[in-house]
């Protein structure tokens, strides 16, 4: 009965505080950032036990084998959340709900989102104490306007739907991070480095140049929703711009990088057939 009565105890304190509407954000939040610590921990311990070379490697080598094992496991969790929530999910459909598409939400939609935010700030915090190791400051800039975007759509429940359209181009990150497990393992004149380097440019031209593409032509489509501005502050419509300007920004930046990665899987691939 004591077991019984503490169980009960521990899921009224889930239900109405841990999980409830206010507390959701903040509690994804404190999730992301221990599920980060978690999946570092295990990726250290798992990688020096079944990995020789890993021991022989240098501290900040092992801190960004590790640091990156999480990147790909986030990035992940977060496309696959974000492929349901503008593909198939019904929350933002124009056939099953009424409103305005730019302000619906869910306690799920917000809380995979915070679990995104803590990662953000995790990783954040590592590359500011490893500063310039484990980036510089685009690295920097990067991080700060992801988690002012994302934090902002999770705690006002605003254009939850655009952003996460944005975040389903973290789908090339594992593709990036194997490239850098592959470099480091030396095998940087191997066939999957070649083969990488293909399917990073693939994935890179349809998740942040194709996708980009999609995200406009929805925003166009939807204008007449986008454009509703609540008459109590002309704030948000300057931030909805700035969002529209942000991605313009970004969605040029990745047609040049795409190109670049073009380039360079065919500088590897005459290389290849040169070797």
């Amino acid at each position: 009965m004591e077991i019984k009565s503490y169980q009960n105890q521990a899921e009224l304190l889930l239900k109405e505080y841990i999980l409830a509407d206010p507390f959701i954000p903040y509690t994804a939040i404190v999730g992301g950032i221990f599920a980060f610590k978690l999946v570092y921990d295990l990726t250290h311990l798992f990688s020096s036990v079944h990995f020789k070379s890993y021991s022989s490697f240098l501290r900040i080598q092992r801190v960004e084998w590790s640091n990156r094992a999480v990147s790909t496991v986030h990035a992940i969790f977060i496309t696959v959340m974000s492929l349901y929530y503008v593909f198939w999910s019904d929350l933002f459909s124009d056939i099953q709900f009424d409103g305005l598409i730019t302000y619906r939400s869910s306690s799920v939609s917000t809380f995979v989102l915070g679990v995104s935010v803590g990662y953000f700030l995790a990783d954040f915090g590592m590359i500011i104490w490893f500063y310039p190791s484990l980036g510089r400051m685009e690295y920097v800039v990067h991080h700060l306007l992801s988690i002012a975007a994302v934090a902002y759509s999770m705690l006002t429940g605003e254009g939850q739907l655009y952003t996460y359209m944005v975040l389903i181009s973290e789908t090339t990150t594992p593709g990036i991070n194997l490239r850098w497990y592959l470099d480091t393992a030396g095998m940087k004149r191997s066939r999957a480095y070649l083969i990488n380097g293909v399917v990073i440019f693939l994935a890179w031209l349809v998740a942040r140049v194709f996708l980009f593409m999609y995200l406009f032509y929805h925003v166009y489509l939807h204008n007449d929703q986008v454009i509703v501005v609540p008459s109590k502050s002309d704030l948000i419509y300057l931030k909805k711009c700035g969002v529209v300007w942000c991605g313009l920004a970004v969605s040029t930046s990745d047609i040049y990088l795409c190109q670049q990665f073009k380039e360079g899987a065919l500088f590897v691939s005459d290389k290849e057939l040169l070797w």
